[in-house]
C-alpha cells in the first residue's frame, strides 16, 4: 500500500513541474526582450548616420545630431560628461535642439532689460555680442562659446547645473533647464560608445 501512495505523490508532483516549467519559459519570453530594449544605448558620436530613427529619449533626427555636435565639442574643449550635459541642457532649453535662425523677439517679442529687442539664434540662442551671426548659427562655434563662457565661471562643476547654465545664459528663470537633466544624461551617455577606429 505504501509504495503505492508514493508512487501517487511523485506522479502528482510532474503536472506542477511541467507548469512551473512552461511558465518560466513564458516569462523570460517576455521579460528578455523587455530587458533588452531598455539596455542603454552606446552609440558612437562621430557617426550620426547609425543613430536610431527612434532617437534616444525622445529626441531624434537634427535634434540627436546636435547634440553629438555639442559633446564632441565639449570634449574637445577638455570637458567631460558633466560639461557635455551641460550643453545639452543648455541647448534642450533654448532651442530644443534645433539650429533656429530666430528666436524670443520673434516668437514671443520679449525684449532685453533695456528694452531692445533680443538677438537671439541658433542652438544656444545666443545674442549679438556672443558672436557674428555666422558664428552663433554654426552647431560647434556656437557650443564652443558657450563652453568659453562655461569653464570662466567659478565652481561651475559645484553647482546645481540648471544655476550653472543660468549664470552662462542669464535667462529670467535659474530653473528652466532642471527638467532637461535626465533626458541630456540619457544622451550624453548614449553617445559615448567606442568609436571604430
Amino acid at each position: 500500500m505504501r509504495s503505492r501512495s508514493r508512487r501517487r505523490r511523485r506522479k502528482s508532483w510532474l503536472p506542477g513541474i511541467l507548469i512551473g516549467g512552461l511558465t518560466l519559459v513564458a516569462l523570460l519570453a517576455v521579460l528578455v526582450p523587455i530587458a533588452a530594449s531598455r539596455m542603454p544605448l552606446a552609440l558612437c558620436v562621430s557617426e550620426p548616420a547609425s543613430f536610431p530613427e527612434s532617437g534616444v529619449a525622445g529626441w531624434k533626427g537634427e535634434q540627436l545630431r546636435n547634440a553629438a555636435v555639442i559633446v564632441s565639442t565639449a570634449t574637445e574643449q577638455g570637458l567631460g560628461r558633466d560639461g557635455q550635459i551641460l550643453g545639452v541642457m543648455t541647448a534642450m532649453g533654448e532651442s530644443s535642439l534645433r539650429n533656429i535662425d530666430y528666436g524670443d523677439w520673434e516668437t514671443s517679442g520679449v525684449t532685453n532689460p533695456d528694452g531692445e529687442r533680443t538677438s537671439s539664434i541658433g542652438l544656444f540662442q545666443q545674442q549679438d555680442w556672443w558672436g557674428s551671426a555666422q558664428e552663433r548659427m554654426d552647431p560647434a562655434t556656437a557650443a564652443g562659446l558657450f563652453y568659453a563662457r562655461l569653464v570662466r565661471l567659478d565652481g561651475w562643476q559645484e553647482m546645481e547645473p540648471t544655476q550653472a547654465i543660468h549664470r552662462v545664459q542669464i535667462n529670467s528663470d535659474p530653473d528652466h533647464y532642471a527638467r532637461f537633466e535626465t533626458d541630456a544624461v540619457e544622451i550624453v551617455d548614449a553617445l559615448s560608445g567606442v568609436c571604430p577606429l
